[in-house]
């Protein structure tokens, strides 16, 4: 790392991982989970009552469940302890529950913190039961899992459940200018790389300054990295193996380009001299349904299917009957309409997921299969489409931080010609419905 994103000794010890370094001291520190934390947050109204019961924390990682676990004990002054599911047996919460025992003898008062609760079996979830009622401890488990499918029914009646949820862009930033102030420097990136690098964290604050720090300790000198070389040193790939067969390479390629270039005869050329090279013939299988899904995708649905029931000729016949089946493929493959409208959607959508990380979805069309997940307010509101007159109820489904995206574009080619009606429809009937129901 240059001199210039050194941080100062008596301001960071870089002996430390920087998510360490700047762990939050008190509640008001932490970022994000205003809904828990904030004035009118679950746990701030917990508190100010004086009294804090047992809590399963539920949320994805990176989220401060561990982090508000120790300073809920600060808050209350209770001894903190910490076990994590995953490294820990009965015998080890037998000690534990000892020692709380003694504790709570000398006048304090223990706060148990089990991270990873939901790997804990039945029988060892029962066992903090008579812990629980007795007042030994404060449970406050932690776990990314569904508590209504993971935890006891015991153990979720004597407790509150509070769900954690993803930094959003905005607590990512703040937290990345945290960061910032600590190393005394900005990070070597442009704007668009910065953007790019908080939708890599995917919510998770630990992670995001896990990245930082790759980045830091990558960058050279005066180097500021754009989207696509901060990508490089954050997500290193492993290079692509060469195999140093150049003719079996161009060959394929050739075959590809031949049938997206709809020449038949080309591609059935390109096609035998790879037989003829030895070339495995379910190599080229595989290639003919990557075509078909690449290169004319719906503009002819039965691209496809063709290629799928070549593939599986061949494998019943062998060869050289079956090979026979392939080179009709190819033949169809080549003289089918061409689209890469789904190609282009797709890489475009998977885009979009890398950039944005995963935002919930929203809560309408959420199913509700429990209680607690009923109270959470999952699938309030839905519309079933088979009960509107068009079998469709034009609601919004994309998560509110993304707004809606438009990445399938159908073709005027074969079939992608009536897919583009439909869509056109569709969207049509969704704009009518959204204004009737007063919606932008």
């Amino acid at each position: 790392m240059s001199d210039l994103f050194a941080a100062d000794q008596n301001q960071a010890d870089t002996a430390r991982p920087l998510a360490d370094q700047l762990r939050p001291r008190s509640l008001d520190e932490v970022i994000g989970q205003e809904h828990l934390l904030g004035p009118n947050g679950t746990l701030r109204r917990m508190l100010s009552s004086g009294r804090l019961g047992s809590l399963i924390l539920w949320g994805p990682p990176g989220t401060g469940k561990t982090t508000v676990a120790r300073l809920l004990a600060d808050q209350i002054d209770f001894r903190f302890e910490q076990i994590s599911a995953i490294f820990s047996g009965v015998a080890d919460l037998k000690k534990v529950f000892e020692k709380a025992r003694f504790e709570r003898l000398s006048g304090h008062r223990t706060l148990l913190f089990v991270d990873e609760i939901h790997r804990f079996n039945r029988a060892q979830q029962d066992s903090f039961l008579p812990v629980m009622e007795d007042g030994t401890v404060v449970l406050v488990g932690a776990t990314t899992e569904n508590p209504s499918f993971e935890l006891n029914a015991a153990l979720l009646s004597r407790s509150q459940v509070l769900r954690f949820e993803s930094l959003a862009q905005a607590d990512l930033e703040k937290l990345l200018q945290r960061a910032e102030e600590l190393l005394g420097a900005k990070l070597p990136l442009t704007e668009e790389a910065r953007v790019t690098l908080l939708g890599l964290a995917d919510g998770d604050g630990r992670a995001l300054l896990g990245l930082v720090e790759e980045i830091l300790a990558s960058t050279g000198e005066g180097e500021i990295l754009d989207p696509n070389s901060m990508l490089e040193v954050v997500q290193r790939r492993a290079p692509i193996y060469d195999k140093a067969q150049d003719g079996h390479y161009n060959l394929i390629s050739a075959l590809h380009k031949t049938i997206r270039g709809s020449d038949p005869d080309a591609a059935l050329y390109y096609f035998s001299r790879m037989l003829e090279a030895g070339e495995d013939p379910l190599f080229l299988a595989r290639r003919l349904i990557r075509m078909a899904s690449e290169d004319i995708g719906l503009a002819d649905p039965q691209a496809l299917v063709h290629a799928v029931a070549a593939r599986d000729a061949y494998q019943m016949l062998g060869s050289p009957e079956g090979e026979l089946s392939l080179a009709n493929c190819v033949v169809y493959l080549a003289l089918a309409p061409k689209s890469n409208a789904i190609y282009t959607a797709y890489k475009a959508s998977r885009a979009v997921a890398k950039q944005t990380g995963s935002p919930m979805p929203p809560m309408v069309i959420l199913n509700a299969p429990t209680k607690l997940m009923k109270g959470e307010g999952y699938g309030d509101g839905y519309i079933y489409d088979h009960d509107t007159p068009e079998a469709f109820s034009g609601q919004e489904y994309f998560p509110e931080m993304i707004g809606r995206q438009d990445f399938y574009q159908p073709v005027e080619r074969g079939f992608e010609r009536d897919l583009k009606k439909r869509k056109d429809y569709f969207e049509r009937l969704r704009a009518t419905k959204k204004a009737a129901r007063g919606e932008d």
